[in-house]
């Protein structure tokens, strides 16, 4: 399948990237929000403009020069994106003129051999056209006005003329994809594992709080198995949470969560040793109500001291006691600075995902659920006793489960446990949820 061409969005801080990229999406995607640097990961999105697909890059802002740490990882990331886009839109600020900013990243983009386009944005009417006039100065080609806010101006001639030249293959999704999302508590290493998995910085890491806002997706292959993993932002309580563009980075992360097909869920092996927090069972929680695999990736195993030949035993045992309705999802233990068995990441989603996508014929399942039932039948209730008619398989990701039966109030809630356990004992499941739901359904006379 071969790509869709690649356009990076580039600039200073508060230009209105992340709100032209919104634009092109057609929904808010990019945080947005009057605080610089509030993009500072390279963020990919698949957009179309008049029926030619492309991927564009939203950026975090380019300050030349800044000693700033996180500033300084913001310029290698817009770095990257654009040594890997096809070309390049230059976007500047119409309201406050041309910068010496804006002078050093023309200076560097005319250096990266890159087809780059310049979009003066917040020309948002006609009396503001001559105000471009000055960013020819900047030497980077024709400034073209556009308004990524109202989507007026020259958004529509800016697109048609860096998608003209575009060539495209077989562009249909493979279904075979399978998408990870990488989530947990903050400071977790999260991104850390992202960058080990890829082997570049793909994703900022960095001792502070929250460095990781919007959700990042990177594309990889392995042992011929195409995956897209998704690093998402740490998941704290509520209450600890900033309302605004923190509040929007939790709701993108959980948003991945509904949207992967498998989460992984790191955990810090050096604050789980004295138990499981109340906010990593809660990221647990949102995960199997999403109806999503998951595997369980204990990270900084190689912090962990007075390692003995039963140690993994027991923290499982602990994460069995602390989080019992996981007992279903595979856990490996890991280290993202040493890469220990860091390739038990793909193996295991791999697993899980087969898992979650498994059919499970009529006549075999009602086998397994008329031996359930005959082993251990169900109390009777009010001189009434549940029957189960018949079973089928209604849907997968995850495996959903149809009981027709005489009467649905005979169903408690621990048969139907009772029964899960019996098609996880039979059929594995390993990883994913169960989904089973009770239909009434009268009897055949016969």
């Amino acid at each position: 399948m071969k790509r869709n061409p690649v356009i990076a969005v580039v600039g200073r801080p508060n230009v209105g990237k992340s709100t032209f990229v919104n634009r092109l999406v057609g929904r808010r995607r990019s945080i947005v929000d009057d605080l610089p640097g509030v993009t500072r990961d390279r963020i990919y999105f698949d957009v179309e403009w008049q029926n030619k697909p492309f991927t564009v890059i939203d950026t975090g802002g380019i300050v030349p020069g800044d000693e700033d740490e996180i500033m300084l990882s913001i310029y290698t990331q817009a770095k990257i994106a654009c040594e890997e886009a096809d070309k390049i839109i230059f976007l500047v600020d119409g309201i406050e003129g041309v910068t010496p900013v804006d002078t050093d990243i023309a200076n560097i983009l005319r250096q990266s051999g890159k087809p780059v386009f310049l979009a003066v944005n917040k020309i948002d009417s006609h009396n503001q056209i001559t105000m471009i006039s000055d960013f020819y100065s900047l030497a980077v080609g024709d400034p073209i006005a556009i308004s990524a806010l109202h989507g007026s101006g020259g958004v529509g001639d800016l697109l048609e003329e860096i998608t003209s030249d575009f060539e495209y293959g077989d562009n249909s999704e493979d279904d075979s994809t399978i998408k990870i999302a990488i989530v947990g508590r903050p400071n977790a290493g999260k991104s850390s594992i992202v960058n080990a998995l890829l082997g570049e910085k793909r994703v900022i890491v960095s001792d502070i709080s929250g460095t990781t806002r919007d959700s990042i997706d990177s594309r990889l292959n392995y042992n011929e198995q195409d995956f897209v993993i998704i690093d998402t932002a740490g998941i704290r309580k509520k209450s600890k949470v900033d309302y605004g563009v923190e509040k929007f980075a939790v709701d993108r992360a959980i948003r991945s969560i509904r949207e992967c097909d498998v989460a992984l869920m790191v955990i810090d092996a050096t604050e789980a040793v004295n138990g499981i927090s109340d906010q990593d069972k809660k990221i647990a929680s949102i995960i199997t109500e999403a109806g999503k695999g998951m595997v369980i990736a204990i990270n900084k195993w190689d912090l962990v001291e007075d390692k003995k030949s039963n140690t993994i035993n027991k923290f499982e045992q602990k994460i069995a006691n602390e989080i019992p309705f996981l007992d279903y999802v595979p856990k490996i233990y890991i280290s993202a600075v040493t890469h220990q068995r860091l390739n038990q990441i793909f193996t295991k989603v791999t697993e899980v995902y087969q898992e979650c996508t498994k059919r499970v014929s009529t006549g075999l399942l009602n086998k397994i659920v008329n031996e359930a039932y005959a082993l251990n039948p169900p109390q009777t209730i009010r001189n009434k006793r549940l029957k189960i008619l018949y079973a089928t398989q209604a849907s997968v990701k995850p495996p959903a489960f149809v009981l027709f039966v005489n009467d649905e109030a005979l169903l408690k809630d621990h048969y139907k446990r009772y029964i899960e356990n019996k098609l996880r004992e039979a059929f594995g499941f390993t990883g994913t949820p169960v989904r089973i739901a009770v239909r009434a359904r009268s009897e055949k006379k016969k």
